[in-house]
């Protein structure tokens, strides 16, 4: 989940250095600056980084939109596997149930398979076994069946390309099992699907990968295998395809890698050191040749690599931030001229990568962050947002979150947002939810801290009127926010205490005095406004 700022004020008027200070010893705290593997990340203003997994919630009530989106991508597409199928071969067997098979009867169409006089009738045994195979029952007889994946490998590995393909379809059905042992019987299969990735028949190729990736997903037994053999250089062969069903099936089977629990130990280090990272930036490059379902698959595999934070200095070496940003501003545009639903699956997880490398100092030593204008990133962030905001409101938390990365130690992000009016908009999404009202007051803490010529441009406009507001909620994460981008206003901005006197803001704060984590806040507070 997002996480508020924890650390209390003392119950008297203190400085900007000193709120500096605490600032970073809450971030100290709350994990540091960098993404935490629990999926918790601590929200103060200042950079934070996030992985993925993590929750939006609310303590006084609940976001009051769904996570369809993470939850479809997280359960359905990455952690849940893949069944790859003929239409046209489904529909001209259409129609036919799946039957159960016994021993005797798989036991049959091997020995046909194996020994058929005629190559037609292989074919059909096999097709036989395939369509059974689509039955858990008969996936848990075949794998206990003596010598059942021996005789399957025996065929995969034949000299006969129907056969071969017959064969790899009957292993795909059998990665694609809930049941690990299943997987886990097809381990002496893997050596030879990571050969035929260097093959010509690209249907052949996405068959393995699709295969694979189920394979990696369900057994920590195959991927210790599947290292030594030598996957990480063969995805890397792979990804220079020119077919894009391939690379997207390359990058399902990567993403699915990058995400295993050793990853970040024994996976993502390998393929640092291969050519994958720098292939992956090229297949993000916007432009006419970007396709969306490639993009999509690569980007999560970018995010991955991010979090596990083993070397991220060398991604922004090799031009992340840059890429990353200039699809940030071709994805802002695409929203503008296209209904299409899908944009939003490639927009998070660019969203997320961008973010995370925010918070790599690396990222403040390369010519300034994207290498853009600041202007453009912030133009085309808003309209994402607003894309977000009409179409997937669950994702403005994660615009917002770039937007305090942003802004956290860039003044010139800050005079952006003033100068482009982006204050007045931002302000309207505080309406949306608790968490992403955190957001935004976590955004405006970033502008005020920044001196009184920031505050000067932010009061009083509807910052008061807002605010008040505000401390009218319950949500003690929204309320300790808004009392610290209010303790802000008034050390650097003239007569911002003697207004908020004049309505009623002392008021407004007696119902959190006796709040166990706002109450030295809120006292602070009061004594900054009566007494300077």
């Amino acid at each position: 989940m997002w996480r508020g700022r924890r650390g209390l004020l003392r119950p008297s008027g203190c400085g900007v250095e000193e709120l500096r200070c605490r600032r970073r010893e809450r971030e100290a705290g709350a994990g540091g600056r960098g993404t935490r593997e629990d999926g918790v990340m601590a929200v103060g203003y200042g950079v934070t980084g996030r992985a993925l997994g993590c929750g939006f919630s609310s303590h006084a009530q609940p976001a009051p939109f769904p996570s369809a989106l993470r939850k479809a991508r997280r359960e359905q597409q990455l952690v849940s596997k893949r069944l790859l199928r003929d239409e046209a071969t489904e529909e001209a067997e259409g129609g036919r149930v799946v039957v159960i098979l016994g021993e005797a009867q798989i036991q049959e169409f091997l020995r046909l398979a194996q020994r058929g006089i005629e190559e037609k009738e292989r074919e059909r045994a096999l097709v036989s076994l395939r369509r059974g195979l689509q039955h858990p029952e008969t996936q848990q007889t075949f794998i206990r069946l003596e010598g059942s994946i021996r005789t399957l490998v025996g065929l995969l590995t034949s000299n006969q390309a129907l056969l071969q393909l017959e064969a790899a379809r009957c292993l795909h059905e059998l990665s694609h099992s809930e049941q690990s042992a299943v997987a886990e019987a097809c381990l002496p299969a893997t050596s030879y699907l990571l050969t035929y990735l260097s093959g010509h028949s690209s249907d052949f190729i996405e068959l393995c990968l699709y295969t694979l990736g189920n394979l990696i997903v369900e057994s920590e037994a195959v991927r210790r295998q599947l290292l030594p053999q030598g996957i990480v250089p063969a995805l890397a062969a792979c990804i220079q395809s020119p077919h894009l069903t391939v690379l997207e099936a390359l990058g399902y089977a990567l993403s699915q890698l990058l995400q295993a629990k050793e990853a970040p130990e024994k996976i993502i280090p390998l393929v640092l050191g291969s050519t994958l990272p720098q292939h992956i930036l090229q297949l993000l490059q916007p432009g006419p040749k970007l396709n969306l379902g490639v993009a999509v698959e690569f980007a999560w595999c970018l995010h991955y690599i991010i979090c596990s934070q083993v070397n991220n200095a060398l991604l922004i070496t090799q031009g992340a931030l840059t890429t990353l940003g200039l699809l940030l501003l071709d994805l802002a545009a695409a929203v503008q001229r296209t209904e299409d639903a899908g944009l939003e699956l490639l927009v998070c997880p660019v969203v997320r990568c961008l973010s995370n490398l925010l918070t790599e100092a690396a990222a403040e030593t390369v010519g300034g962050p994207m290498h853009l204008q600041d202007e453009r990133v912030l133009a085309a962030l808003f309209i994402l947002l607003q894309f977000f905001l009409h179409k997937q409101p669950s994702l403005l938390p994660e615009g917002l979150w770039l937007l305090n990365n942003l802004t956290a130690n860039s003044p010139s992000f800050c005079t952006s947002l003033i100068s482009l009016d982006l204050i007045e908009p931002l302000l309207h999404l505080l309406s949306v939810s608790n968490v992403v009202s955190v957001l935004v007051l976590t955004v405006l803490c970033n502008v005020a801290e920044k001196g009184p010529a920031y505050c000067q441009h932010l009061w009083p406009g509807l910052l008061l009127p807002t605010l008040l507001d505000t401390l009218a909620l319950s949500d003690t994460e929204v309320v300790g926010q808004s009392v610290e981008l209010l303790q802000l206003l008034f050390l650097y901005q003239p007569g911002a205490a003697q207004a908020f006197l004049q309505q009623s803001g002392l008021q407004a704060l007696q119902r959190h005095e006796e709040v166990a984590q706002l109450q030295d806040r809120v006292h602070a507070l009061q004594q900054t406004a009566l007494h300077g």
